[in-house]
C-alpha cells in the first residue's frame, strides 16, 4: 500500500525527544514494505499540516496514517479524516514514568481525536504502542483495520436512592462561570447551556478573560498577601519561584474569589491558557488547587461540562473534587496515570511525600502544587456528549502509592478492570480528555444521580 503520514507535534513539548520517537516509528514502518508518503519530520502548525495533506493527495495513497507523536489539539486530525475517503489510523506513542515533566503527552492527543472523530462518525483504527518494542504484528493490524474504534453505548437506569436525589436537588440553582473560550481543536470541551439548564438544573453565565485578569491586578496587596500565606500552608517553595510571576498567580485566586462572590459561582470553567501565560503572566493552576480544596471547583480549557461533572462528583461525595487528564495506560503494569498541571486539592496528598510550589512544564511560570495523589479508592466521573449523545460516564479505581510519574499532581491508579480492557473501554467510548475524580466509592449515589437527571449511564 501508499501509507500517507502525517507525523503531528507541538513546540512546547520536548521536541528533541519527540524527534527521536519519530525517527523509530518511520523505521518500524518502513520495514513493513509499504511505501510512505508525506513529511518525515514534525508538522507543528496548520499550514504545515495542510501543506502535507495536499501533498498525500497528489500521492494517490491507501491508507492516512496520523502519528501522535506528541498532543496536539484534534483539529488536524478531524481536518484529515474529513479530506480523505480512505481508512483512517492513529498511532500515539507513550512515555517512560520518570518523575519528570510529561514530554509529549500523546495519549491525550490520541484522546482528544477519538472523542472528535466519534462526534463527526468518522471510522478509525488506533495503536497506542512504543515504536522500539515487538510491534510488527501490531502494525499490521492497524494498516489491515484490524485495530477499529468500536462504540460503547450507554444503558438507561432505573434505580432511584435517597442519596441521588439529594444531588439532583442540590444542582438546581447552582452556577458555573465560564471564563473565556474553549481552545480550538477542543470539541471535548463544547457544551449548550440550554442543554446543562434543562439537565441539571445550573446556569452558566459567560465572562471574559479580561474581567478575570482585571479582578486579579485590582486585587489589593493586603489580599494578595493572605492568598500567599494559604499556599504556604501548603507547599514549601514558594520562595524558589519567580516572585513577580508567583504574585500574579496569587492574585488570579483573590480576582476569582472577587467574581464568585459578585456572580454567585459554585464552579468555573477557565481558559488557563495560552493568555494566562502569555497574556497576564502568572498560571491558574495553584489558585485552582486552592479553590478546589474550598470545594469550588475549577475546569481548565473553558470545559464548562467538566465544571458541571466536577459539581455532581462534589455533591455526591462531599469532599473535593479533581479534574484531570488521562495521560498513560500501561497494559503490561495493569495501570493508568492521571495528570493535571499542578491543581489536585492539597487534601489529595500522598503524606509520605512533601507537597513543594513548581512552575507549569512548558510555560515556565508559577504558580502550581507538585505531589503525588495519596492512595486510596477513588471514583471517577463524567458528563460526557460523546457521539453526539448526552450521557453519564463512571468508573472505579484504586490510587496506588507509586513514585510520582510526572510533575505537578499526578497518581498511578489501577482501574477495577484490567488495563488494556480500559484503554480500549476509553476509545471505543469516545470519551472526553477529562474526567473528574474523588476519594472513596461513590457509585451507588451516582447512578442514582444519573437516573434522576435523566441520563444514561456507561460504566468503564
Amino acid at each position: 500500500m501508499k501509507i500517507g503520514i502525517l507525523p503531528l507535534g507541538r513546540p512546547t513539548f520536548d521536541v528533541p525527544f519527540a524527534e527521536e520517537k519519530l525517527a523509530a516509528m518511520l523505521a518500524a514502518l518502513d520495514s513493513t514494505g509499504h511505501e510512505l508518503i508525506g513529511p518525515r519530520s514534525l508538522l507543528f502548525d496548520e499550514e504545515a499540516t495542510r501543506a502535507a495533506m495536499a501533498e498525500l493527495t497528489a500521492g494517490g495513497i491507501n491508507h492516512l496514517l496520523v502519528l501522535q507523536v506528541t498532543f496536539t489539539d484534534a483539529s488536524m486530525a478531524v481536518a484529515a479524516g474529513n479530506a480523505f475517503d480512505q481508512p483512517l489510523s492513529i498511532w500515539a506513542v507513550p512515555e517512560p514514568r520518570l518523575g519528570g515533566r510529561l514530554r509529549l503527552n500523546a495519549f491525550c492527543g490520541l484522546n482528544l481525536a477519538s472523542h472528535a472523530l466519534g462526534l463527526n462518525q468518522r471510522k478509525f483504527s488506533w495503536l497506542y504502542a512504543d515504536p522500539e518494542g515487538d510491534i510488527a504484528e501490531d502494525i499490521g493490524d492497524l494498516l489491515a483495520g484490524n485495530r477499529q474504534a468500536g462504540r460503547l453505548e450507554a444503558e438507561p437506569v432505573k434505580k432511584r436512592n435517597a442519596a441521588g436525589a439529594r444531588v439532583a436537588t442540590a444542582l438546581k440553582g447552582q452556577k458555573i462561570g465560564r471564563i473565556g473560550e474553549h481552545p480550538v481543536g477542543f470539541d471535548t470541551c463544547a457544551y449548550s447551556a440550554e442543554k446543562i439548564e434543562a439537565m441539571a438544573g445550573v446556569g452558566v453565565d459567560v465572562l471574559a478573560l479580561d474581567d478575570l485578569f482585571d479582578a486579579a491586578k485590582a486585587v489589593p496587596a493586603e489580599a494578595a498577601a493572605k492568598v500567599r500565606e494559604g499556599a504556604e500552608q501548603d507547599v514549601s517553595g514558594l520562595d524558589a519561584v519567580n516572585q513577580e510571576e508567583l504574585d500574579r498567580s496569587l492574585r488570579l485566586k483573590a480576582g476569582l474569589d472577587s467574581l464568585r462572590e459578585r456572580g454567585g459561582y459554585n464552579a468555573f470553567a477557565i481558559r488557563c491558557w495560552p493568555e494566562t501565560f502569555t497574556q497576564y503572566g502568572g498560571a491558574v493552576c495553584g489558585p485552582a488547587a486552592m479553590l478546589g480544596e474550598g470545594k469550588v471547583p475549577c475546569a481548565c480549557e473553558a470545559d464548562v461540562y467538566g465544571a458541571l461533572t466536577q459539581l455532581i462528583l462534589l455533591e455526591a461525595a462531599q469532599a473535593p473534587v479533581f479534574l484531570t487528564d488521562l495521560v498513560d495506560i500501561d497494559a503490561e503494569d495493569n495501570t493508568g496515570v492521571v495528570w493535571h498541571c499542578g491543581q489536585a486539592p492539597i487534601s489529595m496528598r500522598d503524606d509520605a511525600v512533601e507537597p513543594t510550589a513548581t512552575v507549569h512544564t512548558n510555560r515556565k511560570q508559577p504558580l502550581l502544587y507538585e505531589f503525588p495523589l495519596k492512595p486510596g479508592p477513588v471514583t471517577f466521573l463524567r458528563i460526557s456528549q460523546s457521539f453526539g449523545e448526552p450521557k453519564m460516564v463512571l468508573s472505579f479505581g484504586e490510587m496506588l502509592r507509586r513514585p510520582m510519574a510526572f510533575t505537578g499532581t499526578s497518581g498511578v491508579v489501577r482501574f477495577e478492570w484490567p488495563a488494556g480492557d480500559m484503554l480500549a473501554d476509553i476509545i471505543d467510548s469516545g470519551l472526553e480528555h477529562h474526567m473528574a475524580l474523588a476519594y472513596g466509592d461513590h457509585r451507588a449515589t451516582l447512578r442514582a444521580t444519573a437516573a434522576e437527571l435523566g441520563l444514561p449511564l456507561l460504566e468503564l
